[in-house]
């Protein structure tokens, strides 16, 4: 039986349980507001919600701290003052957007007053502006040159898919492609290794990208192609194993100098210096060779240069976009005069390489752009020396389709690179742009 203290003591117990609850119930009661602080608050919680709800615009607006958004400083005026190839090039550049037509010449009026008188050809330059509008060419870049004097003939850039990209985008680089097999043949050669006929055994498809399909294989058979065709068909294995097994490495880095690569193209210019890195494996050189390394990039303008200089006996010229410059008195401070850059190979080998080339537009990978359904030649009269290039790339994303050429090959008056980067949809080759200027110009 249970004592009567203990349930006294149960009782007690309970009772202090109650009042201990009791008082936590009154505790909550003790932190409700009052009306006059939910009067206070009704305003205050809204306020302090609108504050935060403002603060980074009153952070951009109010806030002693804040600075505007700074302006774009104006380009400073170049010196009319002893102004050389580059600085005038650079100059020329530089107004070049702002270039209009008057009295049949392009010109262009400079900030600290004077003009920019270009040597453009209007035919050739109207004609592949139309070309790239009409097509809606995502990315388009053309130039055009005399490959006697450096004149600058056209030059040409257009994108439907970013607006604003065409300003400088001359003036970039972008992978070479198969161009580069005219480095590679060039270097052959000069070392008199090989000639326009030599036949040149491969394995592989013609367009095969993986050196481990090139090698020859004594007791096989093999394919065999004369260089010259190969060059017209752009054959990779050919100029792969080329490379690889015929020029070699420093040999061939010697020449990608002597064109201009790893170096500015001229003092001030404002294009972009080629790139040709030195490749560290056997493999890496053969697709250097072909013309498959991503990693060597050129300018339409050295693109143009690189055919021009063929075009005139090995003898680069800088390219000039002013053929004349005056001042704000209308005095001439500068007059284009013919300025060689640098010697890259004897007229021998311009000749020899002269005849590989003009296999691309006889039977080569230009040959239908050249050629009626009928197979009959256009441009019948003009003998053309040439060479396309291939290579996805992705800067800007996109196809990669070059076509760089000179005509007539007897008597040279013009040198051209035209590079077209189509996107998922093709809108057209760089081929049919190269046959439309060389119309434009010989018409």
């Amino acid at each position: 039986m249970q004592d009567f203290k203990d349930i006294d003591k149960e009782k007690s117990k309970r009772r202090f349980l109650r009042a201990k609850e009791q008082d936590g119930r009154n505790t909550f009661r003790q932190i409700k507001e009052t009306k006059p602080q939910k009067k206070r608050l009704k305003y205050l919680l809204p306020a302090i919600a609108l504050l935060l709800a403002g603060y980074p615009i009153i952070s951009l607006f109010g806030s002693p701290r804040a600075k505007s958004a700074p302006t774009a400083a104006k380009p400073a005026a170049v010196s009319l003052s002893k102004l050389d190839q580059g600085s005038a090039f650079k100059l020329a550049a530089g107004a070049y957007s702002s270039a209009r037509v008057q009295n049949g010449k392009l010109s262009a009026p400079l900030p600290q007053g004077g003009e920019v008188i270009y040597s453009i050809d209007a035919e050739v330059q109207q004609k592949v502006a139309k070309l790239f509008a009409d097509y809606k060419v995502p990315y388009g870049l053309f130039v055009a040159m005399d490959p006697k004097t450096g004149r600058i003939l056209a030059a040409v850039s257009h994108s439907a898919s970013r607006p604003g990209w065409e300003k400088d985008a001359n003036y970039h680089l972008y992978p070479m492609a198969s161009l580069f097999k005219i480095v590679t043949a060039t270097a052959a050669l000069e070392e008199k290794k090989v000639g326009p006929q030599t036949p040149f055994a491969f394995n592989g498809k013609l367009t095969s990208e993986s050196p481990k399909y090139w090698r020859v294989k004594p007791g096989r058979g093999n394919q065999t192609m004369p260089l010259s065709l190969a060059m017209g068909k752009s054959v990779n294995p050919v100029y792969g194993r080329l490379a690889g097994e015929v020029v070699g490495r420093d040999p061939l880095l010697l020449y990608a100098g002597r064109y201009g690569f790893n170096q500015p193209m001229f003092s001030n210019s404002p294009i972009a210096a080629s790139t040709a890195p030195a490749p560290g494996t056997i493999d890496e050189l053969m697709r250097m060779g072909a013309g498959l390394n991503r990693e060597v990039k050129i300018s339409p303008f050295h693109a143009a240069a690189i055919m021009a200089s063929v075009a005139n006996g090995g003898v680069m010229m800088a390219p000039s976009l002013a053929s004349e410059i005056r001042d704000a008195k209308g005095s001439v401070v500068f007059t284009q005069k013919p300025q060689p850059l640098r010697t890259v190979m004897t007229p021998q080998t311009a000749n020899s390489l002269a005849q590989m080339l003009a296999t691309t537009v006889e039977s080569g990978t230009s040959r239908r752009a050249f050629h009626d359904r009928r197979g009959r030649r256009m441009l019948a009269s003009v003998k053309i020396a040439a060479k396309t290039g291939s290579i996805d790339g992705t800067d800007p994303a996109g196809h990669y389709s070059w076509f760089a050429a000179y005509a007539p090959m007897e008597d040279p008056q013009i040198a051209l690179a035209a590079l077209v980067i189509n996107e998922n949809k093709w809108r057209i080759k760089a081929t049919t742009v190269g046959e439309q200027a060389l119309e434009a110009f010989f018409r």
